[in-house]
């Protein structure tokens, strides 16, 4: 890097998980005289050190936003030996511009943060009575977009470290869910149970049912701020994810086995987990950034 290196810091618009930061890093890294590339799942903010960024960042740019994510330059450039540099150190806590929060984005999160949260504890209820583990995943996804909605909801105007703080405790609360399925399937694994098929499809359509309209929701909102967009795409996501429990319910009852219930169990979990441990590792970054 040459001495006029400069950090760069983006808000990056459309992750939902850490492979999406992943992505979104290793298409920074492409770019020459880019280096130091770090995007929080967090706080969905990208930071890097580039040298001449009057020709480098479009590219930059131009390699995110092909992608599919959106990229907000925050503040001003900021050289590595700025005589500037200890007046911006409070850029990380900044409060962002509220221009964009309306009745309307609020009502609409409200109604996701509802419908996620009413529809888990339904679906909770279901998995027992279908005695489906895959079922069971699913409903605490429900109950995790609704904290991660709600957390979107009351985190409207907070600074960095308020919102890593947020992101720590949703983290950690997605992870204890994770490991709890977990445990719930690893004990059907030894205990022999075929779940009720039509039931178990029946809870998951109807699952599907309750994301789209999520999604629907939110479609006049899904160009907005990295909250709102990210929870749009988890709702999305979500949606395909109950057609996976549908198939594992057909399966079920094709083959009169639980293991393609078991299976889709264990891979929701390990989503959960693999979510949990970014939310997490970023949150402590954020916070240590933010200098608290």
């Amino acid at each position: 890097m040459s001495a006029a290196a400069e950090t760069v810091r983006y808000q990056v618009t459309g992750m939902d998980c850490s492979s999406c930061a992943a992505k979104i890093e290793g298409a920074a890294r492409k770019v020459d005289g880019i280096q130091d590339v770090k995007v929080s799942i967090a706080s969905q903010i990208m930071t890097l050190e580039v040298d001449d960024p009057g020709r480098r960042l479009p590219l930059l740019e131009t390699a995110v936003t092909d992608l599919g994510y959106q990229l907000d330059r925050i503040g001003g450039q900021k050289g590595a030996n700025s005589e500037h540099d200890q007046e911006e150190e409070g850029d990380d806590d900044h409060i962002p511009d509220l221009s964009h929060v309306t009745p309307a984005y609020k009502r609409a999160l409200w109604i996701v943060v509802l419908l996620n949260v009413g529809y888990g504890i339904v679906e909770i209820a279901g998995s027992f009575i279908a005695g489906s583990q895959a079922l069971q995943a699913d409903s605490l996804d429900f109950l995790g977009d609704g904290l991660i909605s709600f957390l979107g909801l009351i985190a409207v105007g907070w600074g960095l470290a308020a919102r890593a703080k947020a992101a720590l405790l949703q983290g950690i609360f997605l992870g204890l869910l994770g490991l709890g399925v977990v445990a719930s399937t690893l004990y059907r694994v030894f205990i022999e149970h075929q779940p009720e098929s039509l039931l178990m499809g029946g809870f998951a359509l109807v699952a599907f049912m309750v994301n789209v309209l999520a999604a629907v929701v939110l479609i006049p909102h899904r160009k907005g701020d990295a909250n709102m967009r990210a929870v749009w795409l988890f709702s999305r996501n979500d949606a395909i994810g109950n057609l996976a429990v549908v198939a594992a319910a057909g399966a079920v009852w094709w083959t009169g086995s639980q293991w393609p219930d078991l299976i889709v169990a264990f891979a929701v979990a390990g989503l959960f987990l693999q979510s949990a441990w970014s939310i997490i590792r970023d949150a402590r970054s954020d916070l240590r950034q933010a200098g608290r």
